[in-house]
């Protein structure tokens, strides 16, 4: 068969015109070419002329007729030499057929034999196989049993773990494998329900551990508390060497040197977590361990069944309930009873958390810690607000305040932050200075009311560093010789104990608390201490209960001491908030106390000037008309000398220089103006000069007393002394003067009798008579000259009453 049909070359017959040839030829090419013939059929049809069309295509059938029978003729050549060689192949297949026949008949004869022998070896393959099955299987029963038997046994054991493992090896290699259905059905039926006894016991587990780490958070937080309390104290003690060091090496006393003790820390309880050999207990390294076996056991096993999510929420919101519940404050138990056990369960509680959260293998998340602890800030802001706000005793807030910042100094170690906390108690340092204040008066109160008025008595050197020393109150470094009997009562060291106390437990309240720099808060509160309580309860003492000169003398040296104990009070304070004590001294302020010591001087004062009042009472005896002046004074001033002279005797043993002078300063000024108001008095109507020599004599004793003074006092102030007794020195020397006019110049009066008031002198000048002014003394006298002293004093007077 052939694949195309050859193209035979037309070739146009000869004769016809050029046009037709054309037309013929392309037809043909058309035709051979399987070409459309429509254009073909169309132009002749448009020409009017069909029967070329039909004549070429006659032409072109014929020419291929011609062809046709050619190649037939050849395929009949071609057909009868065929049928030659089938004709010659038909007796080669019947020899063929009859051999295939002979070799068949041998092979079925040789055949029969190995038939039979290979249906025999099937059989006995099939056989085979069958055995090996069946051991297979048995294999295979004897491997579940002995995992089932393992299995058993790690639950027997509580090994709960491997159990899983097996069972998931039963399930995931031998379930497919086991050739009972029997067996298939009871583990189906069996694996799901040791799943399930094994989530039980462990649950049961974790929830006896939820119960027992509660008692174990409480006893850990305050194990924890505890040493950072120990901590705490190690700190202080070095700062006061640090201090002694300081204040040592400041006085010259020694070259001090001092290191610093390095302490290792050991963390609460170290690491430990889920280790590759099963499970840590939770208490490797530290001080202490507590066991969290159980938790990471059962996080584990719940983790093997899958379970994991629902163990993480279950954990998280039983642990959040206790949290709940360990936020409940009893109404039955004082608040100041139950604090450290509330405030330690919740600080083990976090302990515990940051455990978990650092070995726990992702139980519980950084974010979910942070949430519970947020809330339990919250919390304890909460209460101790309510509790602050109805404690009315400073020490139970100060109490509650030092376990608080040694809770977040604890929970700090661990990362929590703990600034609301200690925003929290710095809102309250107003209210508990406010009631240490309260606190503080109640004991001056007590301590003044118990006061005898009497100098204290030392026995023991014990003592004198109790009283004395203690509070920088001595006038020296000697120790003096036993017993010693003190410049002070017994309300000095009562009172300085008193705010020694107010100033640590001030300084106790604002340490820790989150601001380092806090001298000047204590500093305050100190001065409303001293300048409004302890000031304020001397001047009511001073007001109410003084009423003699020994008590208001006692009182009085009191006051000296005191001034001196408050600059202690003040480096104290100083040196417990940690600042230099050059800072402080910088920063020193007028005495606190000074209206209660001047109040005090004022009080003694006013008690000797009434005892002086009775003495210069006798002022009334003087003769102001005498012929001569006395020569060893008047009566009054020898009265006056001896208690002066007594009071100093006595004074001086107890009351500073500065204070005794001051005193004898207001006594001298009062006995001056007790002169001049008598000489200005109605019951002298006149006097001479005779009288005044007396007075005059009268003030040089007492300027001779305060110049014997000089051993207390330094010449200067001997000298302040005597300007007490100015006014009435003034007026004697203008009385006894030759020129007393000169009173009226400006330049001497400034420098002679300045503290003159022209008024009094006028007064009194008019009362001095001259000796020959005596009743009828004129008639002996008329004619004589006028004495110029006279007419000088007349003259001053004058002009006085002039300017007046």
């Amino acid at each position: 068969m052939y694949s195309s049909k050859p193209r035979r070359k037309i070739i146009p017959a000869n004769g016809d015109d050029n046009g037709d040839k054309l037309d013929q030829l392309l037809l043909s090419s058309a035709i051979c070419n399987n070409e459309d013939l429509g254009p073909f059929v169309r132009k002749t049809f448009a020409s009017g002329k069909p029967e070329i069309l039909l004549q070429h295509l006659r032409h072109f059938a014929r020419s291929k007729e011609s062809e046709i029978e050619e190649v037939c003729k050849a395929h009949y050549q071609d057909f009868i030499l065929a049928v030659d060689d089938l004709r010659s192949l038909l007796s080669d297949v019947d020899s063929l057929k009859s051999s295939l026949s002979e070799s068949n008949s041998k092979l079925q004869s040789v055949a029969g034999p190995l038939l039979s022998s290979l249906d025999a070896f099937v059989e006995t393959r099939n056989v085979s196989k069958n055995v090996n099955h069946a051991l297979e299987s048995v294999r295979t029963c004897i491997h579940f049993m002995d995992v089932c038997s393992r299995a058993n046994h790690h639950l027997s054991n509580d090994n709960f773990y491997m159990a899983l493992k097996c069972v998931d090896s039963i399930e995931r290699e031998l379930m497919n494998k086991i050739p009972s259905s029997t067996l298939k059905k009871m583990l189906e039926k069996k694996i799901p329900e040791i799943r399930s006894h094994i989530e039980r016991k462990v649950s049961k587990e974790f929830g006896d551990w939820l119960v027992e780490i509660r008692v174990v958070s409480r006893n850990l937080g305050q194990l924890a508390i505890s040493q950072a309390s120990s901590a705490r104290q190690r700190e202080e003690d070095l700062r006061i060497k640090q201090r002694q060091a300081e204040e040592q090496s400041r006085l010259s006393l020694r070259d001090c040197a001092y290191a610093l003790e390095e302490e290792d820390e050991d963390e609460l309880g170290g690491g430990g977590g889920i280790g590759e050999g099963g499970y840590s207990n939770g208490g490797g390294g530290g001080v202490f361990g507590f066991d969290l076996t159980p938790l990471y056991r059962a996080y584990h096993i719940h983790q093997t069944l899958g379970l994991e999510d629902r163990f993480k929420h279950y954990y998280f919101e039983n642990r959040k309930l206790q949290l709940t519940s360990d936020f409940q404050v009893s109404s039955m138990t004082p608040f100041l009873e139950s604090h450290q056990t509330f405030f330690a369960q919740i600080a083990g509680f976090f302990i515990v958390e940051d455990r978990v959260l650092r070995t726990g293998g992702g139980l519980i998340s950084k974010l979910d810690v942070e949430n519970l602890w947020d809330t339990a800030v919250g919390k304890m802001c909460s209460v101790l607000e309510d509790q602050f706000s109805r404690m009315q005793t400073a020490n139970h807030l100060l109490l509650i305040k030092d376990y608080v910042s040694l809770l977040g100094v604890t929970l700090r170690r661990y990362g929590y932050p703990v600034d609301a906390l200690l925003d929290v108690l710095s809102k309250h340092r107003d209210k508990y200075h406010e009631l240490l204040l309260s606190d503080c008066s109640k004991q001056i109160t007590e301590a003044l009311a118990a006061d005898k008025f009497e100098q204290m008595l030392m026995k023991k050197e014990y003592e004198y560093s109790m009283n004395v020393l203690s509070f920088q109150i001595q006038t020296s470094d000697i120790i003096p010789a036993f017993p010693y009997v003190a410049p002070f009562s017994s309300t000095v060291p009562d009172c300085c104990r008193i705010v020694r106390s107010f100033i640590e437990d001030s300084v106790s309240f604002m340490s820790y608390g989150g601001q380092l720099d806090f001298y000047e808060v204590v500093k305050k509160y100190l001065d409303r201490l001293l300048s409004e309580v302890l000031d304020g309860a001397l001047l009511k003492l001073i007001n109410t209960s003084v009423h003699g000169v020994s008590q208001a003398m006692q009182v009085a040296a009191n006051m000296a001491v005191l001034e001196r104990a408050c600059d202690f009070f003040f480096r104290h304070a100083a040196q417990l908030s940690g600042i230099p004590l050059r800072m402080a001294e910088r920063s020193r302020r007028l005495f606190p106390l000074s209206k209660a010591r001047d109040a005090a001087e004022d009080m003694l004062s006013g008690l000797l000037k009434a005892k002086v009042d009775g003495f210069m009472s006798l002022i009334e005896t003087v003769n102001w008309m005498a012929d001569e002046p006395p020569q060893s004074g008047n009566e009054y001033i020898n009265e006056v000398m001896i208690y002066l002279e007594t009071l100093v005797s006595t004074a001086q043993q107890i009351l500073p220089a500065h204070v005794l002078k001051r005193v004898l300063q207001e006594v001298l000024s009062h006995i001056s103006e007790l002169i001049v108001g008598a000489l200005l008095s109605d019951s002298v109507k006149r006097f001479n000069v005779n009288a005044i020599m007396g007075i005059d004599i009268d003030i040089r004793f007492l300027e001779s007393f305060a110049d014997n003074l000089g051993s207390l006092f330094s010449d200067g102030e001997a000298d302040q002394l005597k300007t007490a007794l100015v006014e009435s020195r003034q007026l004697i020397n203008l009385l006894i003067s030759n020129h007393p006019e000169n009173f009226l110049n400006p330049v001497i009066r400034e420098r002679s009798y300045h503290t003159l008031d022209y008024k009094k002198v006028v007064a009194i000048s008019e009362k001095l008579r001259d000796p020959s002014d005596r009743l009828f003394g004129t008639f002996g006298s008329r004619g004589a000259k006028q004495n110029p002293k006279k007419k000088s004093l007349d003259t001053l007077i004058k002009r006085l009453r002039e300017i007046s």
